[in-house]
């Protein structure tokens, strides 16, 4: 028995109960309960897959309420407190609660083999053992999923599951992107044997949003909206593989729809990813008025929770992305940083004062940003926050490099920037956000167009464009670069 509804969006780093919209999909996921919470289950499987975390939770909750000998419902609960791409994957504070939810479903024991696989493998990710750290647990849940899938070849859930714990051991600084290829070997015959199947087409846009990757997931990007038209998450998700490729008007009808659909849900960080992708997709098209329309709505909303990382990134970054792609320095000069968010955030408001500082020719305020940036990124170190930490480095390096280039050290200038863009080049984005304000290697063709290099500028803008393609100022930079050779 299939369930077939629809998904509300995804949860960033906390749980986010997203409401629950009219359709979910397709999803089978028999169980040796109740025959009658069978299709309940089914559609609280859908919402999962569709990482409406809030809404499944209540939906397994209500499974198990109906029948209090059905481990699979405790599964599923345990499940809703894993985030396989977002960070943390396991958030400290819920974890405990999983933890107990999994100790349940343990001592209930399904009846049947296949459900007593899959609860044997998430209770690698649950082990009540202090000195095991998240990555090992993700590896642990990987390999026992590995052999849920080897004893039923024919088991698709448990491929897509699978999938999924693949992802969630995904590194962003593996350029061969290992862990998604294999995601994606496993999914792309499933979406074409599934195709109204909501955790596969949502999966396969993730393990593709890589410049590498893109193009491979462009099907299921066009395919997700359909599969979930009511969800928020479902109509943004394609955005990742739309910005990957440059196609800007697809990611704003996303987006506009997505941002719609979060907003009548109350969803407000949902709300907030869209209008930051849709910011980023209408600086890149000239449509600057409508841009600053969207930044108007932010204004209008209530008082924000800045300690929620993904509520702070995009309503921090929006401004900044129309202040720096503009060349507003001014308005560069003066963003604050949002009180209460983390240091992670704090960066890229820091660095947007410094940009504008330096591009102001104010060289030694803008290093005294740059310095700023050294101290956020030893606070991150510290709290083992290793890619934040080192996006933060790569910042400091830019504000650096701009403040040597205001100082006349033109040579110095363009080393630190270098470096930077190498650095940035070496590690992928994270799903928060579209991607850097400006990348560190379109700076480099900035830096070295007013450096009057028109041929080394327009290599490092074509090398900027390979990743990020049909960005406005790269575009922009080669024209101008190739007219002045």
């Amino acid at each position: 028995m299939a369930a077939t509804a629809t998904t509300a969006h995804a949860q960033a780093m906390h749980d986010h109960d997203h409401g629950v919209p009219e359709k979910l999909g397709t999803v089978s996921f028999p169980i040796a309960c109740t025959a009658s919470v069978q299709q309940p289950f089914n559609r609280a499987v859908a919402l999962l897959h569709s990482f409406a975390f809030g809404a499944a939770q209540k939906a397994f909750k209500d499974v198990a309420a109906k029948d209090p000998t059905c481990a699979m419902a405790h599964w599923g609960v345990a499940m809703t407190y894993f985030h396989p791409v977002w960070q943390p994957v396991l958030p400290p504070e819920t974890f405990a609660a999983g933890q107990k939810e999994m100790q349940e479903a343990v001592r209930l024991q399904p009846s049947d083999p296949r459900g007593r696989g899959y609860i044997h493998a998430l209770a690698e990710l649950y082990k009540p053992d202090a000195s095991l750290k998240p990555g090992d647990r993700t590896l642990a849940y990987e390999a026992a999923m590995a052999s849920v899938v080897a004893a039923d070849g024919k088991d698709v859930e448990a491929k897509v599951f699978y999938a999924v714990a693949l992802l969630s051991n995904a590194s962003p600084t593996d350029r061969t992107h290992a862990k998604q290829k294999q995601a994606i070997a496993i999914l792309d015959p499933l979406f074409k044997a599934n195709p109204d199947h909501p955790g596969i087409a949502h999966i396969l846009i993730h393990a593709c949003d890589s410049p590498e990757l893109a193009k491979q997931g462009l099907d299921a990007a066009r395919k997700y909206a359909s599969i979930a038209p009511s969800a928020s998450h479902a109509l943004h998700m394609p955005s990742h593989i739309f910005t990957r490729l440059g196609l800007w008007d697809d990611s704003i009808q996303s987006n506009i729809a997505s941002e719609k659909a979060a907003r009548e849900q109350g969803d407000t960080m949902g709300q907030l990813h869209a209008m930051d992708y849709l910011v980023y997709a209408y600086m890149q098209t000239g449509r600057d008025k409508e841009a600053r329309q969207v930044l108007a709505e932010l204004k209008a909303l209530p008082k924000l929770d800045m300690s929620d990382f993904a509520i702070a990134y995009a309503s921090t970054a929006m401004p900044i992305r129309v202040a720096v792609e503009e060349a507003r320095w001014d308005d560069a000069v003066a963003i604050v940083p949002p009180k209460g968010a983390p240091d992670s955030v704090v960066a890229i408001a820091v660095w947007a004062k410094g940009i504008g500082l330096a591009r102001s020719g104010r060289p030694a305020d803008a290093k005294a940003q740059a310095d700023r940036l050294h101290t956020l990124e030893a606070h991150l170190r510290m709290a083992g926050d290793t890619y934040w930490a080192d996006q933060t480095s790569i910042l400091s390096s830019e504000v650096s490099a701009w403040a040597a280039q205001a100082a006349g050290n033109t040579a110095g200038a363009t080393a630190l920037l270098s470096d930077a863009a190498e650095r940035e080049d070496r590690i992928e984005k994270r799903p928060v956000t579209p991607g850097p304000i400006v990348p560190a290697r379109e700076q480099l063709g900035e830096m070295l167009l007013a450096q009057n290099q028109p041929g080394p500028a327009l290599a490092a803008f074509q090398d900027a464009l390979a990743l990020a393609p049909g960005r406005a100022g790269a575009m922009r930079g080669a024209a101008k670069a190739t007219s002045t050779q």
